[in-house]
């Protein structure tokens, strides 16, 4: 099994994140991460779903997912082909010791600080899942105290857009 990520262009209904999620959980399919938001078009959403399966398993789900009357077009966006981020706030314990070395680890994730308390610091990172999962295995020696992390976004390279490809 290998790590797919599919974007999803949906019209803007009440209930078409909870069909789509439920194809998935119906079917047996661990969502490794989803984020959905508006498109350039208004009353269109992109969904990205990230899912750990195999071809064979999440072509037949596609199948299934184009059933759906508010999907429009699915995408698979492989890596070399697309851009993928990931966006995380990591709260991290500090003392007069350490805050200087986790100033430093954020400096050189080119992280930021967005918030500072006497025996914290609020961290926001954003970039791919290798960057920001060898961040937090930098932090971790701290002590991490709270964790938020958004699904993965994806958007294919190049000019061709999703929502173009909907409307051929």
């Amino acid at each position: 099994m290998t790590r797919r990520v599919l974007s999803l262009l949906v019209e803007d209904k009440p209930g078409i994140l909870s069909r789509v999620a439920g194809l998935f959980s119906r079917r047996g399919f661990n969502i490794e991460s989803l984020a959905v938001g508006p498109t350039e078009v208004k009353g269109f959403s992109r969904i990205t779903v990230v899912a750990d399966e195999d071809e064979l398993l999440l072509e037949q789900l596609t199948k299934q997912l184009n059933k759906l009357v508010n999907v429009l077009k699915i995408v698979e966006l492989e890596q070399a082909t697309s851009v993928q981020r990931e966006h995380m706030l990591i709260k991290v314990r500090v003392d007069n010791n350490t805050r200087s070395q986790v100033l430093e680890a954020v400096n050189l994730f080119r992280a930021r600080v967005v918030d500072v308390a006497n025996d914290a610091l609020v961290i926001e990172v954003t970039g791919d899942s290798g960057k920001v999962n060898a961040l937090l295995r930098v932090l971790e020696p701290y002590g991490i105290k709270e964790l938020a992390q958004s699904g993965l976004i994806a958007i294919g390279r190049g000019p061709k857009s999703i929502t173009e490809r909907a409307f051929k």
